[in-house]
């Protein structure tokens, strides 16, 4: 056999490799069409399953979208504050020797809370008492003599500069005798002092003194403190742009309702009104103090107490209100799951107004007398058929869900938008079924195509 050329062998090499790309593209083309029609038998092959899949009924309580009354409250914290607090001291020094009061009493004006040892107080009066006594008796004798200096004066039998002479130590003795009386005075009143009585109406604290202690006029701390609790004050805050609501009101005599709660928000304390604004807003803080007063008959109010304060701004009325139970929350704000006539939930969205209790004000999105889900929502998609349930059954089929569900899945969170749009369409997405050997090419196959193709 002859020996091939160089340009022989050029011309089978490119024949050679004409025919491996022309394979290539054949194969390319096959597993392009086998995966094609795998793919189109097992989409065409779900809708009839998903059809011949009865849809399922869950059972739902629903309530009734209605009209009504919406009170608006401003929210603010609060301290209380007595409507007069006064420290009782004693205006001498002294030791007590009598308590009458007990601690936690509530004492009137003008009730005896203490005595303080008298006797000193009494010796000074008695002193008072004496020195007036004796000036006074000097005042006497000096008068007169200026009587008989005066007759004998009449008569030419004495000079005038004697005369003037006594008249001055009679005007000496008698402002000597007024000093004596106001000393008297004074010493009667330094004795009144040691009954010490209560200065105002109120409830006494703790005292701060025994029987036997010594007191004096100089201590700040007192013997015990007067806090007047009925009525009572309570001091709090509003952000400027709540205020022109408030002081509209105020202005037009009204009487703005202040409802003051414990702590935590679940007891109602008192009830009370706006008795007072102040006249400017704090530059810091952006807010405006108010004063609230509460009669506070039951006395649950005590001064430096912390409270929640609520104040009725406003209040709307005959307007739509829904059920907050049946209230969901997602990215794209509120919605409600709708029951149609025919039994059908479908998912509305709601724009949502002030919430008072268990009603929250719908601006739009509802109308009156639409009934809403409002429990049993975890189930719901859109489209899902619903019946009315009772109340113990959907109770009952709860508890064995928490069972039975892991605690990962146990509590759904509110449906976005992905998973709006997946109900809509009615086709939930299904696993893939595996790839079967018959469906499309293997591995080996691959291989065993290639060698063909460059032998």
């Amino acid at each position: 056999m002859p020996a091939l050329t160089p340009a022989a062998n050029s011309r089978n090499a490119t024949r050679r490799g004409r025919r491996g790309l022309l394979l290539l593209l054949v194969l390319v083309l096959v597993l392009t069409g086998a995966g094609g029609w795998w793919w189109y038998r097992g989409h065409k092959a779900q809708p009839a399953e998903t059809a011949a899949k009865p849809k399922r009924i869950v059972p739902v309580q629903i309530g009734t979208v209605g009209e009504d009354d919406i009170r608006v409250f401003y929210s603010s914290l609060g301290t209380v504050t007595a409507s007069s607090s006064v420290i009782v001291r004693s205006r001498i020094d002294g030791y007590v020797t009598k308590l009458g009061f007990k601690e936690g009493d509530s004492v009137e004006t003008g009730q005896l809370l203490a005595e303080i040892d008298t006797r000193p107080y009494k010796i000074q009066l008695t002193q008072a008492e004496g020195q007036l006594a004796k000036d006074q008796a000097q005042l006497a004798n000096a008068r007169n003599d200026l009587a008989r200096y005066q007759g004998l004066l009449a008569e030419d039998s004495i000079a005038r500069q004697q005369v003037d002479t006594q008249q001055t130590l009679v005007r000496q003795l008698e402002g000597t005798v007024k000093a004596d009386q106001a000393q008297v005075e004074s010493a009667r009143l330094q004795l009144t002092y040691a009954r010490v009585t209560a200065p105002a109406a109120g409830r006494l604290g703790l005292r701060n003194v025994d029987i036997g202690s010594l007191v004096r006029s100089s201590e700040t701390g007192g013997l015990v403190t007067i806090n007047q609790m009925q009525p009572i004050n309570v001091l709090f805050t509003l952000p400027e742009a709540q205020v022109p609501l408030i002081l509209d009101a105020l202005h037009a005599g009204k009487k703005v309702r202040v409802e003051a709660w414990d702590r935590e928000r679940k007891q109602q304390l008192a009830v009370g009104r706006i008795a007072a604004a102040d006249n400017q807003i704090d530059t810091v803080t952006g807010t405006l103090k108010l004063k609230a007063i509460f009669p506070n008959k039951d006395e649950k109010l005590f001064p430096n107490q912390f409270v929640n304060v609520r104040v009725l701004a406003e209040t709307h009325k005959g307007v739509t209100v829904v059920p907050t139970a049946a209230i969901q929350r997602g990215r794209d704000g509120a919605f409600v799951y709708l029951v149609k006539d025919e039994g059908v939930a479908t998912l509305r969205r709601v724009t949502l107004g002030p919430t008072e209790g268990s009603l929250n004000e719908v601006l739009k999105g509802l109308e009156p007398g639409d009934a809403v889900v409002t429990d049993g929502i975890d189930q719901l998609r859109e489209g899902t058929r619903v019946e009315v349930a009772n109340p113990g059954d959907l109770l009952k089929r709860k508890s064995k869900k928490k069972k039975n569900v892991p605690a990962a899945q146990s509590a759904p969170s509110a449906p976005d938008d992905k998973t709006q749009r997946h109900a809509a369409t009615g086709a939930e997405e299904t696993r893939q079924p595996p790839r079967s050997e018959s469906s499309a090419p293997t591995d080996r196959q691959h291989r065993q195509s290639r060698a063909d193709a460059n032998g």
